[in-house]
């Protein structure tokens, strides 16, 4: 049966990504991990081999791919571990930005150096009293000559510190009706006077993914980093999110496919009561259980991905798998921790960092909460 998204092209790729990664990531994972950063020297290497932005124009240095490629580069780096995150985040979210509302002269400035990793990119919309509220950001933008003077603050930013370029979700007219319209994006360079990080967070999981606050003095931002028209950020947010929570659906997925693969093998080889614990029915229905929905789960994405790649509406689909994964990830987290017994509370095993990890995927792009909303709206409600 012939493959919704991906063809052979697409599967060569895979196996070149997954040869770079078993020698440039996977035995280094832990290290990362424990140093709370990916380094920088990992970004460089990733750009080198094209597997940064892969589908933006080549004038710009991209390799003008289709998506699927990106699909892949996602799942394979999730696979070595959900800190990985903030490179997805980087090519997938923060840059379609830039290709989609940005000048000629800003893909010009940014464009290659994001492709090679010299520029690492975050999105900061975020704020200490504001999470999926974004028409209530409290971050204010005012026009003074040639610069916007930014205050304000923001948080749970991923690429935090590491970052160079950052997207900024700004109110440049707080006296909006209705207050949506007030918001704009504004690109913030590392150097900016006025910007500086607040605390590298320490968070529950994804602990190699360096997460910042941003704290914003009077800085003073060039006009020409206005991304897109004043006063229509908040569409370009709620038109991009979709990609973002597609990514994050995209990730649950296949971290259940890890921590099922993972668990299948540690049942085989373990022995209680002079069986294996994978011949134990409570075993195997556990499993049976967990595989079905992780199956169903697959085909359902992978016809969405198809979708989104043709560039069909799929704000409702999108919505249903960023919460129906991001749940199924989390319980099969749990399930197979326990099928892990006591060895499953252990650090060194792999199923405890994906518990960890996988929690967070129902609270960012927006909560599983929101999503139900969304889905609730569009079914009219």
């Amino acid at each position: 049966m012939k493959h919704p998204y991906l063809n052979k092209d697409h599967e060569i790729f895979r196996q070149s990504l997954r040869k770079f990664l078993e020698k440039e990531a996977y035995p280094f994972y832990e290290q990362w991990e424990e140093k709370r950063m990916i380094p920088r020297s990992f970004w460089k290497k990733m750009g080198e081999q094209g597997f940064l932005c892969p589908d933006i124009d080549e004038k710009y240095g991209g390799s003008e791919v289709d998506w699927g490629f990106a699909v892949i580069i996602n799942e394979e780096l999730e696979r070595v571990g959900s800190g990985l995150v903030g490179i997805g985040l980087h090519s997938d979210i923060v840059i379609p930005y830039i290709t989609s509302y940005g000048t000629d002269e800003q893909k010009q400035r940014w464009l290659p150096k994001c492709v090679t990793g010299d520029i690492i990119t975050a999105i900061a919309m975020t704020e200490p009293g504001t999470g999926s509220d974004l028409a209530n950001i409290k971050t204010t933008a005012k026009l003074d000559g040639d610069c916007y003077i930014v205050n304000g603050q923001k948080t749970f930013i991923t690429n935090g510190i590491q970052a160079d370029l950052i997207l900024v979700a700004v109110k440049t007219d707080p006296q909006a009706v209705p207050k949506h319209k007030g918001v704009s994006l504004l690109m913030i360079e590392r150097d900016t006077p006025g910007f500086s990080r607040g605390r590298k967070l320490n968070k529950v999981g994804l602990h190699s993914q360096d997460t910042a606050e941003l704290i914003f003095e009077d800085c003073r931002v060039p006009k020409d980093n206005l991304l897109g028209e004043e006063g229509k950020g908040f569409l370009y947010l709620m038109e991009k999110l979709q990609q973002e929570r597609l990514l994050v659906a995209i990730g649950a997925q296949t971290a259940a496919e890890v921590m099922l693969k993972t668990t299948i093998d540690y049942v085989k080889s373990r022995e209680a009561f002079g069986k294996r614990v994978s011949q134990f029915q409570n075993s195997q229905f556990k499993i049976v259980e967990m595989a079905t929905e992780i199956e169903m789960g697959r085909a359902f994405l992978n016809q969405l991905i198809a979708e989104h790649i043709e560039g069909k509406n799929v704000v409702t689909k999108v919505s249903m798998a960023k919460w129906k994964l991001t749940d199924i990830a989390k319980r099969t987290a749990s399930e197979c921790m326990q099928l892990h017994g006591g060895y499953g509370y252990m650090e060194e095993y792999e199923i405890a960092r994906r518990f960890r990890d996988i929690q967070v995927s129902s609270i960012y792009a927006g909560t599983n909460e929101i999503m139900k909303t969304i889905i609730a709206k569009n079914l009219g409600l």
